[in-house]
């Protein structure tokens, strides 16, 4: 199995591999939303690509321990998770009449922030380099 040397931490190639492919099934989600009648938020959340992409960070996330990659598997979790809690806000502000501006507001600034989440998370992975919180 080839490893990656990065800051004294032996990473297996795999591992790495995997987390590409869950940032690529993210916004392969993303595409989805622009391209579809859904949201980017709803089609990242609710989306096949990254349902598959959170269950993948949660079977291979006990293998990065220690590494730099268990700073990027968290920050695909987190990204998940916090766009479901915006999915849920903007959903309950929907069924009320005031909020139903603030629901397209929550949902456009939800799916601008995951875009964001996800090519910062890809572009720091491919440096190499851990994610700062």
């Amino acid at each position: 199995m080839a490893e990656t040397e990065v800051s004294g931490d032996a990473v297996p190639s795999s591992l790495v591999t995997t987390a590409q492919i869950i940032y690529g099934l993210h916004s392969l989600s993303i595409l989805i939303g622009l391209t579809s009648a859904l949201t980017i938020v709803g089609a990242f959340v609710f989306g096949v690509p990254s349902i598959i992409a959170v269950i993948i960070n949660y079977v291979y996330q006990h293998d990065t321990r220690g590494t730099y990659l268990e700073s990027h598997f968290r920050w695909q979790i987190r990204t998940f998770w916090f766009a479901l809690l915006w999915v849920v806000i903007g959903t309950i502000l929907f069924f009320t009449l005031i909020g139903i501006p603030l629901t397209l507001f929550v949902y456009i600034a939800a799916g601008l922030w995951v875009i964001y989440r996800v090519a910062r998370g890809w572009l720091t992975l491919q440096d190499r380099k851990p994610m700062v919180f």
